[in-house]
């Protein structure tokens, strides 16, 4: 595997941060060897040489010398049995007796050294490639090469070094199988113990801006794939490591001679093999993305993997007797894609599995407003939103998304979509409940862009479990998944805007301009409302709504009771038609004073609704687009 400019680490599905280590390990790290050791080992190093110097140069370095003592073999598990066979003298790969090979090949080098100096103190003979043998050879390490080792050069631009028998055959070879050594014995091939390889940087190659197609193709790795997944095919005799975080473990288990346990070794194989399948993941995403020179693809593909990383586990799931965790979607499609998936956590509790729906509703909600926005969610629902001007403090936004319901803002989450300074973040902090003006507000979860440092301070005082969030605005143009009984749901995120649309006027009543931006505000409130939904809104803020009731009547009168008295020359929003006018929802909020009712329209009584709104001197709005939310 070459060696690439930048690195990455690795993706994984359920990947496990194993950064646990030992004083042994510690030890082998601090070990430094003397000016005179690296000569020693640089001089190991070579290009290619005909078979006989080979044999001579790695049986001469069968030991490798380091400043800490030497473990015995006895105490290292898969001592090569092929090892205490004499190969022959003209085959590629022949290694002296008791020579262990460690084969290490990365894109991603932290811990490195660390890595090169315990398997050299436990006896390991370090073959490695291109950029890698590089870094070892200036860290004073004594390496063979690969091309030495297959005594074949290096060609096709790095494109072929370790596709080679004299690499896979040490790799694949069955050491409880005679057929196999002997097959190694043959060919003069020497086993590989250990395999440590990651891959190169093909995410953070493509995510970069300004990448052509051939530079991706150049990225797509394809050796270092092969010996991951023959090691992890092997695992029983040859440990694969694919995550630098492995390291400490995996040495200190090399040196205690435990290495041998299998559950170790699967989980070692497990992860190699997802490391290679979330590449390949990003791989094919890619290039379905780019099928076509010069234009991107935006159809759905016909097969489709999603990578995930294991972010969180949770204390438990929707109810306490339900598991969960919480992964990352590490698709190319998600990068720098903002949300609450990335968000930073700055104080309070760690979160929950609702507190992230809860959380993830919110923030989406409150980032569709252009102006300075406050958006309180209780289960999801927007309970209140309020907007001011783009000159105007976020404090009267603040008290009047509580407002709106204060009974549901107890408890929920208050997401803003601009910078929390000193000022509000000690309204947050203060604010008594409008329904007694005594009880103090609480909340799960505060999420912005951004803190002000007092600001942060300030709101850390609120609440020892206050949780507060900093998140990236979300992207447009997203994907939704959603999961079924036995398969996915995929469909383009919902990012129309009022922007988008035209607001048809159907009566003979004209709206004025305010009201018109009465009924955007109100519509764009109902996107985030669970269906049926009914909103009802003036002067940029809501009123009340009606959420997930069955039949549309319900909702609406949900919502008109909330208003109250503040309906009359509101706005009302529905996320879909009215099936019925007469004796219904379009005619009884028309009693109530509504002033503009905006619906998508597409009912077979649309007519209906006209001629009822005509009746009492109400103007409708058309959208033609329905929002329904499930």
């Amino acid at each position: 595997m070459a060696m690439a400019a930048t690195s990455r680490a690795s993706l994984s599905l359920l990947s496990l941060n194993l950064s646990s280590s030992s004083s042994s390990v510690s030890s082998l790290a601090q070990s430094r060897r003397s000016p005179s050791m690296a000569a020693s080992r640089s001089s190991h190093v070579g290009g290619s040489r005909d078979l006989v110097s080979v044999k001579q140069r790695l049986s001469s370095s069968s030991s490798v010398k380091t400043g800490a003592p030497r473990v015995s073999a006895t105490r290292t598990a898969n001592v090569s049995p092929v090892s205490a066979v004499s190969p022959s003298s003209s085959s590629p790969g022949a290694t002296s007796q008791g020579a262990k090979q460690a084969l290490i090949s990365l894109s991603d080098k932290r811990n490195l050294e660390l890595l090169a100096n315990g398997l050299g103190d436990l006896g390991y003979k370090l073959v490695s490639t291109g950029g890698t043998a590089t870094a070892l050879v200036k860290a004073g390490f004594s390496v063979t090469r690969v091309e030495e080792l297959t005594s074949f050069p290096e060609m096709l631009d790095g494109r072929v070094k370790t596709l080679h028998p004299a690499v896979h055959g040490g790799i694949l070879a069955r050491r409880d199988m005679q057929s196999h050594m002997e097959a190694l014995q043959q060919h003069g091939i020497g086993t590989i113990d250990v395999v440590v390889v990651n891959l190169y940087p093909f995410y953070s190659t493509v995510t970069s801006s300004n990448v052509d197609f051939e530079t991706g193709v150049e990225n797509i790795d394809i050796g270092g794939p092969s010996m991951i997944r023959a090691a992890a095919k092997n695992h029983t005799d040859v440990m694969v490591v694919v995550d630098p975080d492995d390291y400490p473990e995996v040495l200190a288990k090399l040196q205690k001679g435990d290495d041998s346990s299998i559950s170790f070794r699967r989980r070692l194989a497990w992860k190699a093999f997802q490391h290679a399948s979330s590449y390949d993941s990003a791989v094919a995403e890619w290039l379905w993305k780019h099928q076509r020179d010069g234009e991107e693809t935006t159809e759905f593909p016909p097969s489709l993997t999603v990578p995930l990383t294991l972010k969180q586990k949770l204390r438990y799931g929707e109810n306490p007797h339900q598991r969960a965790a919480f992964y990352e979607d590490k698709s190319l499609c998600e990068f720098r894609a903002g949300g609450i998936a990335t968000s930073v956590q700055y104080h309070g509790k760690e979160m929950s599995y609702n507190n992230y729906l809860d959380a993830d509703a919110a923030w989406n909600c409150v980032c569709e407003f252009n102006n300075p926005t406050c958006v309180v969610v209780k289960h999801t629902n927007p309970c209140g939103v309020a907007s001011v001007g783009p000159n105007q403090g976020l404090l009267e936004a603040y008290r009047l998304a509580v407002r709106a319901d204060p009974v549901s803002a107890f408890g929920g989450i208050v997401a803003f979509n601009v910078e929390v300074d000193e000022t509000l973040a000690r309204e947050i902090r203060e604010f008594r409940s409008p329904t007694d003006c005594e009880t103090r507000m609480f909340y799960e979860i505060v999420v912005a862009p951004s803190y002000t440092e007092k600001g942060l301070e300030i709101l850390k005082g609120k609440s020892k479990t206050l949780r507060i969030l900093k998140a990236e605005h979300t992207k447009k143009g997203r994907r939704s998944l959603r999961q079924i009984g036995g398969g996915w749901l995929l469909q383009d995120s919902d990012d129309k805007t009022p922007e988008d649309l035209g607001f048809k006027v159907v009566t003979s009543k004209v709206p004025t301009l305010e009201l018109v931006d009465d009924a955007q505000f109100a519509w764009l409130c109902c996107k985030h409302v669970k269906s049926n939904a009914i909103v009802v809104a003036k002067d940029s803020r809501m009123l009340g709504m009606g959420s997930g009731q069955p039949n549309r009547i319900k909702s609406l009168q949900i919502a008109l009771e909330k208003a109250g008295e503040e309906a009359k020359g509101a706005a009302l929003a529905s996320d879909a038609f009215f099936p019925f006018a007469w004796n219904d929802a379009v005619e009884e909020a028309c009693k109530a004073g509504v002033k503009v009712i905006a619906q998508p329209g597409g009912s077979m009584r649309d007519q209906d609704a006209i001629d009822c709104c005509n009746k009492y001197g109400v103007a409708m709005l058309f959208t033609e687009v329905r929002h329904f939310r499930h």
